[in-house]
């Protein structure tokens, strides 16, 4: 299942800790494909991460959460704290 799939269903703990999982695996592969294939510094890595730097995704989740009052302008506003920090980290990957 991919990321944006699993973001979706993340409901509970058990579900937001394999999202978790699932955003690690992601990356790591993300950083051994750029080892093999380089991504230009002007466009996002491999499997679409935007953010490599953990000063550069937090700041993109950060970013993200004030733009969108924490999602409420994407229709989180009454989603459970679990799928909300989940979106959370996955705009830490996508985020601009």
């Amino acid at each position: 299942m991919e990321l944006h799939e699993l973001v979706e269903i993340v409901d509970d703990q058990n579900s937001f800790l394999a999202f978790v999982e699932a955003l690690k695996n992601d990356r790591e592969d993300s950083v051994q494909k750029g080892k093999i294939n380089p991504s230009s510094p002007y466009s996002s890595g491999a499997n679409g991460w935007e953010n490599g730097a953990i000063e550069s995704f937090l700041e993109a989740a950060h970013a993200w959460a004030i733009d969108s009052d924490f999602g409420a302008s994407q229709d989180l506003a009454e989603a459970n704290m679990w799928k909300k920090m989940a979106v959370f980290l996955y705009c830490g990957k996508i985020y601009e």
